[in-house]
């Protein structure tokens, strides 16, 4: 069944608390509905990138883009207070690929304008995304309702890296010149 009618009242409830109800608009919510957000975004973005034939790492940048959607529902459930966790490797496996771009890339002097393609303009969205994501996710955790893990976090701060990491090295191979902002 797609609808429970549980929710009408504006409230729901987590798997550490299933017998309790929360606020639809409390922070764990908010910080819920973000993940869900960047996660849905990339699904857009993973779409789109499978016109392309970028690798990354021996990697489509499709699946690459999955393996982020999957750690993301990782977190949405130890945010929702499962027994799941991000590990260190994830983290590394992020941390790895970003170094591995970055060494193609042109080194950063100032930032630039989004657009550059449709795909590389998708993922500089899913960066401000992301970032908002990782806003919430700490806003949620200063509350101190639950702990959010530090790895958590890290990921979350690396995933914005990862997505800029990407936008750069599609307008790359894609030929397109970054621009950059004229004050």
């Amino acid at each position: 069944m797609l609808y429970t009618r549980k929710g009408d009242k504006g409230d729901t409830y987590f798997f550490d608390s299933e017998d309790q109800r929360f606020s639809k608009g409390s922070w764990r919510a908010e910080a819920l509905g973000a993940l869900d957000e960047i996660n849905s975004l990339l699904g857009v973005c993973k779409a789109k990138a499978g016109d392309t034939n970028i690798k990354i790492n021996g990697h489509t940048l499709p699946d690459t883009l999955e393996q982020v959607q999957q750690n993301l529902f990782i977190i949405q459930a130890a945010i929702a207070g499962a027994d799941k966790q991000i590990t260190q490797d994830k983290i590394d496996l992020v941390e790895g690929i970003i170094d591995s771009i970055e060494k193609e890339l042109p080194p950063i002097s100032t930032f630039f304008l989004a657009g550059g393609s449709e795909l590389s303009a998708l993922l500089d969205y899913a960066r401000a995304v992301a970032r908002r994501t990782e806003r919430r996710v700490v806003r949620y955790s200063e509350i101190g309702e639950i702990e959010v893990k530090p790895e958590i976090r890290a990921y979350l701060n690396r995933l914005s890296s990862l997505l800029y990491a990407l936008v750069r090295v599609v307008n790359l191979k894609s030929g397109v010149k970054e621009i950059p902002p004229t004050y």
